[in-house]
Parts: structure tokens; sequence; C-alpha cells
């Protein structure tokens, strides 16, 4: 079984091998064996996904039947949901994963790390999904994994392709940890702004030096008030503005909101039913998840609403910011929360000056927020072109 590439002739040294001449597998036992540290892997970013260890996630306490997974070795998950979903351990000296798994290692021909690479290809995760099996429960066995086929680049090109996305990869992963750092700034910062607010001299209220009062919400500066969601914001149900087609454009066009996890959805040509009312919140019905937009959209879900301010003395991104802070997560029955009931929530408000000093704070870390995911996005996009240049060998490394 071979796959498309976009050239003729295979580079010099380069050939063509199954997946069982470069790899076995590997079925040591934990036994007595004292492991703590359990593997898992799942299926949340595609076919292949990082390695996550739980200590946790055991369906069961006897563990002493689980396989041992020493470094620099693989995991294949073959479950009907995570078909295909494979990991390199490349952080501990040895784990454990449940028997469902197959632990595999390479052979002296073919180095982990560039295997790690190779399996991230969108042409593995075709392969994996035309050679799925099974109306009910869908899988992959290991088995049939090891008879797809690998082009083989030579140990020394092999070492150099690795070590350049490895390259592009730390950036990832240092963009990753910027990202999570100013996520964590803006948390404290909305902890104390919210609650504290900033006096006309830029500095957060301390009770030691400024006079607060009791509230429905605790202790807030005394010039705050204490106000319902509902009392500050109306909303309504943008039916007429629900995209027509699931045609979506590229890049050009009309952008299509939701308030969840995926925000833009794509864009559309079609010019009518465009909101451009702005500033407005989306927010789900469903989730109580909600995005600030200050550009024209349209929206796809039904279930979204839009909100605006009542009147000019409510900053609207202050307002959203305050949400956040007192969001109410669906329970395990995934109740709705509408926003009807949500309206109901007290809010702290300052005075408008306030409002606009604290949003322009919290505005300046979401925008260096922002740049940061966009560099982050273009490394990604970096990475997945040089994937498709150098694991099939259209482009050589010296």
């Amino acid at each position: 079984m071979s796959y498309d590439i976009d050239f003729k002739d295979l580079p010099e040294g380069w050939k063509w091998v199954r997946l069982e001449e470069v790899i076995e597998e590997a079925k040591d036992r934990k036994g007595k064996i004292n492991i703590s540290t359990v593997l898992t892997v799942s299926n949340t970013e595609g076919l292949v996904n990082q390695t996550e260890f739980f200590g946790r996630n055991l369906s069961s306490k006897d563990t002493s039947n689980y396989k041992v997974v020493y470094k620099g070795c693989f995991v294949y998950n073959p479950a009907r949901i995570n078909v295909g979903s494979i990991a390199l351990n490349d952080s501990y000296e040895y784990a454990i994963v449940s028997p469902m798994y197959s632990v595999f290692k390479t052979n002296e021909f073919l180095l982990p790390k560039y295997l790690s690479y190779w399996i991230q290809l969108p042409t593995f995760k075709y392969m994996v999904i035309n050679n799925t099996a099974g109306s009910v429960r869908e899988s992959l066995n290991f088995s049939r994994l090891i008879t797809f086929d690998f082009l083989l680049p030579p140990l020394p090109e092999q070492q150099k392709i690795a070590e350049i996305l490895e390259t592009i990869d730390y950036a990832i992963e240092k963009t990753d940890k910027i990202i999570e750092k100013n996520k964590r700034i803006k948390q404290g910062l909305m902890q104390d702004l919210l609650t504290k607010g900033i006096d006309e001299n830029g500095n957060i209220r301390d009770e030691k030096t400024h006079k607060f009062k009791d509230s429905p919400l605790g202790r807030i500066p005394e010039e705050w008030e204490v106000v319902r969601l509902g009392e500050v914001i109306e909303y309504e149900q943008p039916q007429k503005y629900i995209v027509s087609t699931e045609n979506y454009e590229d890049k050009s066009g009309t952008p299509v909101l939701t308030a969840g996890k995926t925000f833009i959805l794509g864009y559309t040509s079609e010019n009518f039913g465009i909101y451009d009312a702005l500033p407005v919140i989306l927010f789900d019905d469903f989730t109580t998840d909600a995005k600030f937009v200050n550009f024209p959209f349209k929206v796809k879900s039904s279930a979204t609403k839009l909100l605006k301010a009542k009147d000019k003395n409510i900053n609207l991104f202050y307002v959203f910011n305050t949400m956040q802070m007192i969001r109410v997560k669906p329970g395990s029955e995934h109740k709705r929360f509408w926003i009807s009931e949500y309206s109901k929530l007290y809010i702290p408000l300052p005075p408008l000056p306030e409002q606009q000093k604290i949003a322009e704070i919290l505005s300046q870390i979401d925008q260096t927020i922002e740049k940061e995911e966009q560099y982050k996005e273009k490394l990604q996009k970096i990475k997945q072109g040089l994937m498709q240049d150098l694991l099939t060998g259209k482009v050589r490394v010296n």
C-alpha cells in the first residue's frame, strides 16, 4: 500500500519499506515492577496527539498486566474514537499503559523522532481512515497498521530532518508558554481589577488606603454599585442573520461566528444579514460561552444570542470580562443556562471612567495574547509545510 507524493523518482538513498520492516512490537508487562506513571493516548488534536500521563485514569487498581513503555517507544491506540492515535514516549524512562494499547519500537534503521513526525502527516491520517474496519466499533488493528508503506531516508538525513522540525516545535512550545504566562497574568489582573478596581492614580485599590463596603458580592469599593446583568445589557435572537450555506470561503468575505471554542467557522460572500451594530457580545445558551466582537459578522447557530449595552454609561468590554468571572458552567445533566437566567446574576459596576480604564488594561493584555497566538499559528503552518516537503524528499537537507 503506497501513497501519492509529488515527485516521480525517489531521492537518492531513499526507499519504500513496510512499517513492519522498521518497527517491532514490544510486549513487556509490568508484573511486579513498581511503575506508577500511567500513559494514555487520546485523539483530541487529530490522529496524532501528545502523550498524556495520568495516575488517575485507571480502569482497574490491578496494573500487573499493563504494558511497559520505555523511553523512545510508541503507544498505539486502535480504539474506535481514538483510532490511529500514536504517541512517542519522549519524556519518561518508562511508563505503563493499558493492555488495550499496542506498544512498539523502531529498529536500527529508523529514528523514533523521525517516525513521530511522519505519523503527523495528513497522508498518514488518510491511510488510517481508509483502512479502518468495523461497522459498530471501528478499529485499525496493529497487524494492519504495520502493512502501511513508509518512505525511509538514510539515517543521517532522518536525523537532520528531525532536528529541523524539533527546532520549530521548540519555538511553538516557547510561544505556548508565553501565551499561558500572559493568560495567568490576565487572570490575576481580572481578580484584582474586577473586585478592587483602579483609583485615579492608576493603582489597585486596597482596603488599607481606600473605602470599601459590603455587597451581595462581598467587599467592593465604596464608589461601585452592584447590579444584575440584565440591568445593563439587552439581548436579541439573531435568527435572521443565520448563514444559509455550508460553503464557506477561505479568508474572504464576512466571518461566520459562534460563541464556542471554534470562534470563526469560515467566511461567506452572502451580503445579507450582516450584523454591524457594534460592539456586541455573542452568548451561547447551551454552554454560556461568550465572545466580544467589534467587527461586522454573521452567525450560524440559533442558540447564539447577541448582547448589547443598554445605554452609553456601560462599557461592554468591561461587562464581557465581568461575565467571564461569574461564568456558570453546566452541570453533569448539561442544563441549558438561558440568557434570561444568566441575566439575573449580580455583577459589580464601577463608574463609567473606571470601567473604561479597566477595559483598556485588559484589552492591552488581550492584544498581547492574540499577537502570540497568531505567531503560533504561523509557526504551525510553517511546520506543516516543512513536514510535507522534508518527509517526502521534495526538499533535501544538507
